[in-house]
Order: structure tokens, then sequence, then C-alpha cells
């Protein structure tokens, strides 16, 4: 481990001028950015996947659509298509992307996809789209637009400030940019964290005066469930198939260990476009098993199993008390000047 560490580290460097002189440059002014004239939440993270964005994003919408009309705009990561689409009935996961997918076919929302946040906000102007919030997936390296709040997401066992650069790590950039988010979010924390151990971690991240820290854990459904059936996630007696293709499956599959539940895990890389052969092999290992997924991946495999076979779980951010969420919505509604 200190052979490879010590062949990677001058590869961490180069990587990592690179990035700290591109965010010099927007610092300086010298690459410019802009702000929506429409309340905008930006979401990021410094590290690479798996610190709950889009169970974020998902969390915002719910909350937004309540009283106003959200929209989001993403990149579509993984999709066959390129250029700025409009999601719309047509749309699947293959055209604008799983998350976006996702979000779309779940809410009923407006949803952009596009390789560059300005590009979606040109068409937003030029169709005459008027959202009263735009929630931006994936926004912290995208630095040509700067919304009216930035939240970085950071899972619990890997917060940033643990954390190296690329390709000796898996940060994205240096951790001192935290600097430039409002939120900070640790996710993915255990059931039960004291507020002893909540402090601890607050001071290491040691937030500026014009920043506040929050710590949420995830909450999985009872039920496993698909556009037509449910069923008892407790009454899977016979052994399933999970197949997964997120950034971290590992809390996802402990949680199912600890309900000692019997199943065979095909683990696929994250956002993973599944061929016919892949699918092939999938319906192999079925046979008459139930397979279960997660709600991302569902959007790319429900086009290949009946309602009687895919499941997904699913799967929601929640805050260890009513008074810590009360404060992170006040704090997120005065940042954008919206409510």
């Amino acid at each position: 481990m200190k052979k490879l560490s010590f062949i990677l580290a001058p590869f961490a460097i180069i990587y990592g001028g690179i990035v700290a002189l591109r965010n010099l440059l927007f610092d300086l002014k010298i690459l410019s950015n802009i702000m929506p004239q429409i309340p905008s939440i930006g979401i990021g993270n410094l590290n690479v996947g798996g610190t709950g964005k889009s169970v974020l994003v998902d969390y915002l919408i719910t909350y937004f659509k309540q009283k106003k009309n959200p929209l989001v705009i993403s990149r579509g990561y993984k999709r066959k298509t390129r250029g700025v689409i409009i999601a719309n009935d047509k749309s699947s996961a293959l055209t604008i992307g799983d998350e976006p997918y996702q979000f779309f076919s779940k809410h009923k929302i407006g949803v952009i996809v596009c390789e560059k946040r300005k590009d979606g906000l040109n068409i937003l102007m030029q169709k005459n789209l008027r959202p009263d919030v735009i929630i931006f997936d994936d926004l912290m390296q995208h630095r040509y637009v700067t919304p009216h709040c930035l939240v970085i997401t950071t899972s619990f066992n890997q917060i940033f400030f643990d954390d190296h650069l690329l390709p000796l790590g898996r940060l994205r950039e240096q951790a001192s940019q935290v600097k430039r988010a409002n939120i900070i979010l640790v996710t993915k924390c255990p059931d039960v964290l004291s507020i002893k151990d909540q402090l601890k971690i607050k001071h290491k991240i040691n937030p500026k005066n014009y920043q506040k820290v929050f710590f949420t854990k995830v909450l999985y459904g009872k039920n496993i469930i698909n556009k037509k059936n449910k069923k008892s996630l407790t009454k899977l007696k016979l052994p399933f198939l999970l197949i997964t293709g997120i950034a971290d499956s590992d809390h996802l599959v402990s949680f199912l260990k600890n309900k000692s539940l019997s199943f065979e895990h095909l683990k696929y890389s994250n956002h993973y476009n599944f061929s016919l052969s892949d699918i092939k092999k999938i319906k192999q290992k079925k046979q008459s098993k139930i397979i279960l997924t997660t709600e991302k991946d569902f959007g790319r495999l429900g086009p290949y199993f009946s309602s009687n076979e895919l499941f997904y779980l699913p799967i929601k951010m929640v805050f260890f008390t009513k008074k810590r969420e009360d404060e992170f919505k006040l704090f997120l509604q005065k940042n954008i000047n919206i409510f």
C-alpha cells in the first residue's frame, strides 16, 4: 500500500495543481460564472460518488413541490444522448440518465439534462419555463454557474477531511474548497450518533460563520415496490437476487443482512448501462427468484422484467431530530430567499 501511495502521489500533485489553478481563475473572475435570477440550490460533493446527492435531491423535490414548482437541471450522467434535453413522457433512463429519469418519473416535475449547466439555464429562459426554484444536481465542480445556496454532501464513513486527492484518494478537489458551501451535510450516519460525536466531526470540519453543518441518516422502506405491486420486506423468506449499479452498495447490503435475509448480490459500477448480455445473465441467475434493486437502477432494469419479477427498496434521507430538520429548511430558505 505504501509503495502504491508513493507511485500515485506525483499524479495527485499534478492533478491538484490543475484543479487549484482552475479554481483560482474562477476566484479571480478570469473565468466568469453566472447566478440564476431564479432561486437556486446546487448539490455537490468533494468526494467521488456515494455521498447521497441523489437522495438529497429527492428530499428537496419532495419538500419544495408541496408549495412550489421545482425544476432539476442535471448532467444526465451516462445517458446515450448529447446536448440539452427537456424530459418528457417519451424519456427513459437511456435518454436522460438514470437519476434525472427517477426524479421525472417519480415526481412529475420539470427536468433538464445538459453537459453545460448554463445551456440548461438558456433553454429554461427560451422555453419560458418558470420554476420557483432550480435544483442543480452535481454542481460542485461546474463553476460556470453559481447557485444561491451550495450544499455539499459527505458520507460519514469517508468524510472529506480524512481523504486525499485523486488518484491517491477520492477527492475531486482540495478539501479547502468546502469554503464555497453554505451547508455541509454529513450523510449515511449510523442510526445512533451522539451529540458529542457530532461536535467532534463539526470541529474537524471547522465551518465558517456563514456555514451550517447537519447530520442525516438513511431510512429504507418497509416494503419493496414497483409500479404495480408491493411486498413486505420482512416476508421475503425465499432467497432473492440483489442487483446494484450505485457507487456505494455497502450500506444497503449491510441493512439487508441485518434483516437476516438471504440473497445473491450482483454488483455493477455506478450508473451502469445494462447490455442485453447482462440481462441474459441476470435472467439465468434469477430463475424463480425475485429481483431486488435500487430505485435508481429500477429505471434501467424496468423495461426488461415484469412487475412480478422486479422490485426496488425505497430510500429517503432523515434528520436525527425534527428541530434540526426545521433549522436546515429555514437556513436553506434564507439563503435562496424563498417562502
